[in-house]
């Protein structure tokens, strides 16, 4: 089953200095039939202008993912963590018991990132920072895999969260194609960061999304298709197909 998310349809915050598209109910934006798909909380697409950013802020209990899509992103935290990332770059967070962070755009140009919350299989756990700079080349014509379960022992994927989830990127060149599978029992929440693509004969334009499940798809890049898609256990409450 597939569901078509239009960008154009979804929330917005825009405060001059930020400018933000909610895939699901975030702070002005609440819709009660869209506060979440499965485990995946929020889903900001945001654009932090120069020399701004989200002063310190707490969170507990939340499994936290930046993706850097364009300019510099800078994060401090009650931790002592201190780093910059740049494009295509994935920074992650266990927000846990608490921590304190601060989100800015330091660099010389606009700052576009993608803010993931998911939530975790448990309460209580230490909180935990850290970062991945990973090359753009990686993830050019296939799948990139960004983030695990810690559970999932036979994994090299570098990042690891306390959460049944798998993330991946790609960027899939003007004219090239690529599938994604998603088994019963699975979900899967794809967003077209940049470019156009169709996929099983539904066209998606920048930022728009499509939810799956329990459907394998073909996705035919139109402009340098550029993905990120997050597989989860299927949500119980979820219709069945």
């Amino acid at each position: 089953m597939l569901r078509y998310i239009d960008h154009t349809k979804m929330g917005r915050g825009q405060h001059g200095w930020l400018d933000s598209h909610f895939h699901f109910s975030f702070a002005e934006y609440f819709n009660p039939e869209n506060i979440h798909f499965g485990i995946l909380r929020v889903l900001n697409d945001d654009q932090v202008q120069q020399g701004e950013g989200f002063d310190t802020h707490p969170h507990r209990d939340m499994e936290i993912i930046s993706y850097v899509v364009d300019g510099e992103l800078t994060h401090k935290d009650s931790m002592g963590n201190e780093s910059s990332l740049t494009r295509g770059q994935v920074q992650y967070m266990s927000a846990g018991t608490g921590v304190l962070h601060s989100e800015y755009n330091h660099g010389q140009n606009l700052l576009r990132l993608l803010q993931i919350w998911i939530l975790p299989d448990g309460k209580g756990y230490k909180p935990n920072y850290g970062d991945y700079r990973f090359k753009l080349e990686d993830r050019i014509g296939k799948w990139l895999s960004v983030a695990t379960s810690y559970s999932n022992a036979g994994s090299n994927t570098p990042i690891r969260i306390h959460a049944d989830i798998n993330m991946y990127a790609s960027i899939v060149p003007a004219g090239k194609d690529i599938d994604f599978q998603v088994a019963k029992g699975r979900q899967a929440y794809l967003a077209l960061i940049e470019g156009e693509a169709e996929i099983n004969g539904i066209r998606l334009n920048m930022r728009d999304a499509l939810e799956i499940t329990e459907e394998d798809v073909h996705i035919c890049s139109k402009q340098d298709a550029h993905l990120l898609v997050i597989e989860m256990e299927k949500y119980e409450g979820q219709d069945e197909a």
